[in-house]
C-alpha cells in the first residue's frame, strides 16, 4: 500500500511501479532521513502534537530501524516507493497507531529535500577533507623538489625554466580555490526545508526553527514554495565537484605524458599502475587516465540535471527525483578520484635529472636576455625582436645561442652566463613567481592555507554531524 493510495481506486500498474521507483539508488539516504524524522518528531512534541510517551515511542523506534538498516537486517518491500515510504512503514508496524503519526505536518516533499541537504552536507565535507589530502600530498612532494627544476610550457612547448615545487603548488593553489568553492557552496545547502510542508506551510503548530538547530542547521526557508522546489543546491554542487574533475584531470593529463618515455619526468611506483594483457614490458598511467576520462562523465552529470531543472513550475515536481542519481555518481567518482591521484602523486618517483636537462637548453633563457637589454635601457619590443633575431639565426645556421650572444656587440661575455642551466630559474623574483625566493614565500601561505582549510572543516563538521552515522 502506497502512502497515496486512498486517493485511487486501482493499485498502481507494475510498469509505473518500475519506472517512478527511486529505492534502488535513494536508500543511502536512509540515515539521514531517520536524523531528519528524528527532529521532526521532537519538533512535533514540542509543539503539543505529540505527548512524551509517543515521542519517546517515536524516537526509539527511529533509533530502531536505524540499527535494522546498519545491521542489514531491514527489509525492504515491493511497495516500497523510496527509502522515505520504508521506514514509514517499518516504524508504524513497530510502533502502531503512534508510528502512524511520524508524518505528522510534514511531506514527502520537504522531507526528500531535508535529506538531500543532510547528505550533500555531510559528502561536501568528505570532498574537501580528499582534497586537503590531495593537497598535503602536493605540498609534501614540494618540499622534496627542493631546488629542482624542469621545462614550464605554454601550447605545450617549453617556455621557461620554473621551480619543481612552483608547479606542485599550481596545482595546490587550484584545488584551494575548490575548496573555497565547497565551503561557499555548504553555506546555501545549510538551510532545512522541514516544515515547507507539500509546498505552502501547515496550520499545525510546527516549529521548524527548533528542527533545524536540532539537525545542524545553519537557519531554515524563507519561502515553502521555494523550499521544496529548490534543487540549485544540487546544482552548484554538481558543478563545484566537476570543477574538482576538471583540476584532477588536468594533473592526470601531465602525469599521463611526463610517465612516457618521451618525457621520462616521473616513473609511477607499481602500486599505482597497471600493465597490458598483451604487451609485457607495459606500465599504464591508468590511474592518471581515468582520472583524465571521467571527468567528461561529471560535466555530463552537471548539464544533464541543469537540463532537468530549467522547465520546471513551482513547486514540487516528480522531475525532481532525477536529481540523485547524477549527485550520488558525480560525489563517488570524485571521492575516489581524489584518494588514487593522491596516492599515485605521494609515490611516484621524480626523475629530477631529466627534468633538468630537459629545462637547460639556452632557449629558455631567452626572455632574460631580452630583459638584461630592458635594464640596460633597451625598448622591451626591441630587445624582443634582437633575442628573437639570435634564436632564428641559431637554428637556421645551428651555431649555438651562447657562441652568438656573445659575438653580438649588444651582449657579448657577461649576457652569456644567463644562458647557463640552472641560472635562468633563479632570476623569477616578482610575487608569485618561479624563483626560490618567491617560493619560500608562496610556500609559507600555501602551508597557511592547508592550515585555515583544516581549522574551517573540523568547525563545520563538529556542527553539521549528523544525528544518526552514515551507513551504506
Amino acid at each position: 500500500m502506497t502512502l497515496w493510495q486512498a486517493r485511487l481506486d486501482s493499485a498502481p500498474d507494475k510498469a509505473l511501479v518500475a519506472f517512478t521507483e527511486s529505492l534502488s539508488f535513494d536508500r543511502r539516504l536512509a540515515p539521514y532521513d531517520l536524523a531528519a524524522s528524528i527532529a521532526h518528531v521532537n519538533g512535533l512534541a514540542r509543539g503539543g502534537l505529540l505527548d512524551s510517551s509517543e515521542r519517546d515511542t517515536l524516537v526509539a523506534t527511529l533509533e530502531a530501524v536505524g540499527q535494522e538498516m546498519a545491521a542489514g537486517k531491514f527489509e525492504f518491500r515491493s511497495s516500497d516507493e523510496d527509502v522515505h515510504t520504508a521506514i514509514e512503514r517499518r516504524v508504524t508496524e513497530l510502533a502502531g497507531e503512534t508510528g502512524a503519526k511520524v508524518h505528522t505536518g510534514r511531506s514527502r516533499n520537504d522531507q526528500v529535500a531535508t535529506a538531500m541537504r543532510l547528505w550533500v552536507r555531510s559528502e561536501l565535507l568528505e570532498v574537501v577533507a580528499g582534497l586537503i589530502g590531495l593537497q598535503d600530498a602536493l605540498a609534501a612532494r614540494a618540499v622534496e623538489a627542493g631546488d629542482s627544476y624542469l621545462p614550464g610550457y605554454t601550447h605545450l612547448q617549453r617556455a621557461q625554466p620554473v621551480l619543481l615545487a612552483h608547479h606542485f603548488l599550481a596545482h595546490g593553489w587550484a584545488l584551494a580555490r575548490d575548496v573555497d568553492r565547497l565551503f561557499d557552496c555548504l553555506d546555501r545547502v545549510d538551510v532545512s526545508p522541514l516544515g515547507a510542508g507539500a509546498l505552502a506551510g501547515s496550520s499545525l503548530p510546527l516549529d521548524p526553527d527548533g528542527v533545524a538547530a536540532e539537525l545542524g542547521f545553519a537557519r531554515r526557508f524563507d519561502n515553502s514554495l521555494d523550499a521544496v522546489a529548490d534543487r540549485d543546491f544540487v546544482a552548484e554542487a554538481l558543478f563545484v565537484v566537476a570543477m574538482v574533475a576538471v583540476h584532477l584531470s588536468r594533473i592526470g593529463e601531465e602525469i599521463v605524458l611526463w610517465s612516457t618515455d618521451e618525457f621520462g619526468f616521473v616513473t609511477l611506483a607499481d602500486e599505482f599502475s597497471t600493465g597490458s594483457s598483451m604487451l609485457p614490458q607495459k606500465k599504464n598511467a591508468d590511474v592518471a587516465e581515468l582520472a583524465r576520462g571521467k571527468c567528461g562523465r561529471l560535466i555530463g552529470n552537471l548539464t544533464g540535471w541543469l537540463a532537468t531543472m530549467k522547465g520546471l513550475p513551482l513547486a514540487y515536481n516528480r522531475d525532481l527525483q532525477e536529481d540523485k542519481e547524477p549527485l550520488f555518481d558525480s560525489v563517488d567518482q570524485v571521492g575516489r578520484a581524489l584518494v588514487a591521484v593522491a596516492g599515485m602523486v605521494a609515490t611516484m618517483r621524480l626523475n629530477v635529472a631529466v627534468m633538468q636537462q630537459a629545462a637547460d637548453s639556452p632557449y629558455g633563457a631567452a626572455i632574460d636576455l631580452a630583459e638584461w637589454l630592458v635594464v640596460r635601457g633597451t625598448p622591451f619590443r626591441q630587445a624582443h625582436g634582437l633575442v628573437a633575431s639570435l634564436v632564428k639565426e641559431s637554428f637556421l645556421r645551428q651555431v649555438p645561442l651562447e657562441e652568438l650572444v656573445e659575438a653580438s656587440d649588444k651582449f657579448g661575455v657577461e649576457a652569456v652566463s644567463l644562458l647557463a642551466p640552472g641560472v635562468a630559474v633563479t632570476r623569477r623574483t616578482t610575487p608569485g613567481g618561479a624563483g626560490p625566493v618567491p617560493l619560500r614565500l608562496q610556500a609559507d601561505a600555501f602551508a597557511r592555507c592547508l592550515e585555515e582549510e583544516a581549522s574551517r572543516l573540523d568547525a563545520l563538521a563538529s556542527r553539521m554531524k549528523p544525528v544518526i552515522p552514515p551507513f551504506r
